[in-house]
């Protein structure tokens, strides 16, 4: 990866506490990250429409207005993996984000200090460790 290029992230996310929650977080990676916002599924569908954004990982909450996290995973036809971190513990919501396409599911956790490990552990995993492939690509 060109180290000089900071690591895009989509995060759609309508709540501004787990917005913040999550810019703090990722300030705190040793890589430039640059976060980009949607607050619903419409709004990150537009975003990704214009071809200006090229994520490299997509963290996704399910409960969006305008259209759902479930509801944006039927569109999607990006390459960039989509990580689904939502409060839902629904079994049946799980099951759809996966056979949508989602890379992993992963259940918002309530403890601070676990939540900063866990969106911490979401880019190192999907990003970080494509590095190689994601220069070639580049």
């Amino acid at each position: 990866m060109n180290p000089l290029r900071p690591v895009n992230v989509l995060l759609v996310e309508d709540e501004a506490g787990d917005i913040l929650l999550m810019r703090q977080t990722l300030a705190g990676e040793p890589i430039p990250i640059s976060i980009h916002v949607a607050v619903d599924g419409k709004q990150a569908v537009e975003m990704l429409s214009q071809d200006q954004l090229k994520p490299d990982v997509v963290i996704l909450d399910l409960k969006l207005p305008k259209l759902s996290g479930l509801g944006f995973l039927e569109g999607y036809r990006h390459n960039a993996p989509v990580v689904v971190f939502t409060s839902s513990s629904n079994i049946h919501d799980q099951q759809r984000a996966l056979e949508l396409g989602a890379k992993e599911y992963i259940q918002k956790p309530l403890d601070l200090g676990e939540y900063t490990r866990i969106v911490s552990q979401i880019v190192r995993k999907w990003v970080l460790s494509r590095g190689d492939s994601t220069a070639a690509s580049q």
